[in-house]
């Protein structure tokens, strides 16, 4: 692995080491900062992130006790704890630096160094480090963040997971709440039983129960065989119904009946089948809007509802941006044959100021299309198109004119979904657009 899209930061007081490092490495890395004063580097870390700082032990000539190192260490850690810190030291200093790798400092280097000791130094610790983001990705079910929100997210997985409790996953559309279901799952006893996903939300009151609970041959037209439900099908391991919060209130009705007595019964049957199942359930509406007892019933949301987990949308964890970006450049550079592919600091930039609606799979989408048609192995400012299905905010001055179109919008969602007698897919169809953005709507409006 090289250092190709690797950021450092190089903190000492000696300007030929800043210029000797800078020329060395220019070529070998992504981003290169180099700083004289520590005190700068909590304004600096404020602006960038970095994969590796070289610190130097020693700041003031006229003291060399490594005491000043051993502080900015500390201070980096604190500020910035997934960053990597190699401490630069004088050979008569090594002691000290010893003492730095207790106190959070991944290596050292002496120097005068060998510049290929130095490279060879970088690039393994930069291989480590990659591979354990990519560790930590799968084993939390493909999610990558190191903010403290995503953070509290892994260790309340941990902590449910190997339990039978009834999970609900509450966030926005395009938050990872399906790759969360799934690292439960994974992490649970019954990971070596099926994971059944079904996504409620785009069931008819008709295909409901054929779906769910299944149907012997005959109980209805097209019946042709007998058919086992999506219950049956992940006994003894997890189901997961994903938008649960657009069922309606008779099929809350069958699913909280079954749900209680812990059996099913399949359409055109009078045998019950027990069932034995870890229940997860997924929701882009809050939970206030789903306590309301017109729209859901409070005794299924109290059935379903043993541990709830909130996504947070992307804009709430912008420091988790870049390194999403660079998960998802890994995974389709590879698989476009571009594993060299980088992001430009422009490009960046130009994520991180963006408010993103469609959360991580608007992120994912635009890095595929960039990798996909740029031609140059970084990727520019220009080569990320943000999505236009996604709604752009509102301009100034344009109130009225915007509460006249969503007027129209709303009351042309409404009749569309009449018409199609409540099925969220046809009636998405005939508007042109996708379930997920009629779902967004919907939210939108209250509806």
């Amino acid at each position: 692995m090289s250092l190709k899209q690797a950021s450092i930061l190089v903190i000492d007081d000696d300007i030929d080491v800043l210029t000797a490092v800078r020329l060395l490495l220019k070529t070998e890395i992504q981003k290169i900062i180099t700083e004289k004063n520590p005190e700068q580097i909590q304004s600096i870390l404020a602006k960038n992130s970095f994969d590796i700082v070289l610190l130097d032990m020693n700041f003031k000539a006229s003291v060399n006790t490594g005491n000043e190192g051993l502080y900015w260490l500390k201070q980096i850690k604190t500020w910035a704890p997934q960053t990597s810190v190699i401490m630069i030291t004088a050979y008569a200093d090594i002691e000290l630096a010893i003492r730095s790798l207790k106190e959070g400092a991944s290596d050292f280097i002496v120097k005068p160094w060998h510049n290929e000791k130095l490279i060879t130094t970088l690039t393994e610790l930069y291989k480590k480090k990659t591979q354990h983001l990519h560790s930590s990705a799968s084993d939390t079910g493909g999610m990558v963040g190191t903010s403290k929100a995503m953070q509290d997210i892994f260790y309340k997985i941990d902590k449910i997971a190997p339990t039978d409790a009834n999970i609900l996953i509450l966030g926005e559309n395009g938050t990872g709440k399906d790759l969360v279901a799934k690292a439960i799952h994974e992490k649970s006893l019954r990971a070596s039983q099926s994971f059944v996903k079904v996504d409620v939300g785009a069931l008819t009151e008709s295909l409901f129960e054929s779906e769910l609970f299944g149907h012997k041959k005959g109980a209805f037209t097209d019946a042709r065989e007998d058919r086992t439900g999506r219950f049956e099908a992940a006994n003894k391991g997890t189901l997961f119904l994903d938008e649960i919060g657009n069922i309606s209130l008779q099929q809350q009705a069958k699913l909280l009946t079954a749900l209680q007595n812990r059996q099913i019964t399949r359409i055109g049957s009078n045998q019950n089948i027990p069932i034995d199942i870890r229940l997860i359930c997924a929701t882009n509406l809050p939970l206030q809007e789903l306590a309301n007892e017109a729209r859901f019933r409070k005794d299924l949301i109290y059935r379903i509802n043993t541990v709830e987990i909130v996504l947070p949308p992307l804009r709430q964890r912008k420091e988790d941006i870049e390194i999403l970006a660079k998960h998802f450049l890994k995974l389709y550079g590879n698989k476009y044959f571009k594993p060299e592919v980088s992001l430009s600091n422009e490009a960046i930039r130009k994520l991180e100021t963006y408010h993103f609606p469609g959360n991580i799979r608007e992120l994912q989408y635009i890095i595929e299309r960039a990798i996909i048609m740029s031609d140059s192995m970084e990727l520019s400012g220009d080569d990320l198109i943000f999505s236009p299905i996604e709604s752009a905010p509102m301009e100034e001055g344009s109130e009225g004119e915007n509460s006249k179109l969503s007027t129209i919008e709303k009351n042309t969602i409404l009749k569309v979904i009449e018409k199609n007698n409540g099925n969220i897919t046809k009636a998405a169809k005939e508007l042109g657009i996708t379930r997920t953005a009629l779902y967004r709507r919907l939210n939108k409006y209250d509806l």
